[in-house]
């Protein structure tokens, strides 16, 4: 049998370990990928430290993947040998479950998790199913391509099921690797974009990508800032900093919303009295379509700023993504 390189984690808490392993073969519904690249993600922390029910292990990382078909499996007849496709975290859906028969197949209750229930990316081959792998356009760079498959598709599908219309003011708590791409997003949607971070270092990189306005955190309360602007219809939090949300939701306009794209370790704490008095919210997203992010980025020219690594430095950057030291996401890159 042919061998491939790979990455895995072996147990909760475990290492990054570089093996070699057979290269997968393709089942009923499936296709073989050869991986060209792979975003790191901070969902890998979830493998990692074992925070998933059910995790096997050993188990290949990876939910932003990129490369072309190597093989279909039986029975698949719409993809071919050479097409450039991509996966993200969505690996599979049961069909049967009563979110599925609505359609959810986010919500399935059997769903596949890329990476985690399944091998995912963090290897020079992977398999996965026909009916959840997208097309990559043939102008679109492979490695600007897989944050696009969660981070992009994450932050657009956030902002586009908001409660926000073209014209209202929308701020981005975060300025990293969701961030910059959450900024772009909603300049290109018509929105009145705000950036809340913490300094004024990345006060020209949030013009550049298009803000409207700075708020320097650390000088000043986000909150009082975005009341002077009149209040902010949506405030996307993409920075998992728990105590720097919570001090955000009274900058909301009435009925306005807060929605999570990333998880704090630690709890909110918002008095009720802000969410009753203006009718405002807060929630969280980890849906979105990956086709749609795709074909909203090569129309607007809305993509990431990436840095990227081979297979064997893989520990390396994923520490670096944790540490926030990428600007501003990882990617692991097979194929030159």
């Amino acid at each position: 049998m042919p061998s491939m390189r790979a990455v895995q984690v072996s147990r909760a808490g475990g290492d990054f370990e570089l093996v070699t392993r057979e290269v997968p073969v393709a089942g009923a519904g499936e296709v073989l990928i050869k991986v060209h690249a792979c975003g790191v993600c901070h969902g890998e922390a979830v493998l990692k430290e074992g925070h998933f029910p059910g995790i096997r292990y050993p188990r290949v990382p990876g939910h932003e993947v990129v490369g072309t078909i190597d093989t279909p499996g039986p029975g698949v007849d719409d993809f071919r040998a050479g097409e450039r496709v991509g996966v993200g975290w969505h690996g599979g859906h049961c069909g049967r479950c009563r979110s599925c028969r609505r359609g959810d197949f986010w919500g399935c209750e059997l769903s596949t998790v890329t990476g985690l229930s399944v091998d995912g990316g963090y290897a020079e081959y992977m398999t996965a199913r026909a009916d959840v792998v997208v097309r990559i356009p043939d102008e679109l760079e492979m490695v600007r391509a897989a944050p696009l498959m969660c981070a992009g598709r994450t932050t657009f599908g956030a902002l586009k099921r908001s409660h926000a219309s073209a014209g209202d003011l929308v701020a981005v708590q975060g300025l990293g690797g969701l961030g910059h791409l959450a900024v772009q997003y909603a300049v290109k949607m018509g929105f009145r974009t705000v950036v809340l971070s913490r300094g004024r270092a990345k006060e020209a990189l949030a013009r550049q990508l298009g803000a409207h306005e700075y708020v320097d955190a650390s000088a000043v309360e986000a909150a009082e800032a975005l009341k002077q602007l009149g209040g902010a219809k949506l405030v996307l939090c993409t920075a998992p900093d728990a105590k720097s949300i919570s001090g955000i939701v009274g900058g909301l306009a009435r009925g306005g919303q807060a929605i999570l794209v990333a998880a704090p370790g630690e709890m909110l704490q918002v008095p009720p009295m802000l969410l009753l008095g203006g009718e405002r919210s807060i929630t969280g997203s980890v849906g979105g379509n990956v086709e749609d992010a795709v074909g909203f980025s090569m129309l607007a020219g809305v993509f990431p700023m990436v840095e990227t690594f081979p297979l064997e430095r893989a520990a390396e950057a994923y520490d670096s993504m944790m540490a926030a030291k990428v600007r501003f996401r990882a990617v692991l890159k097979m194929v030159d």
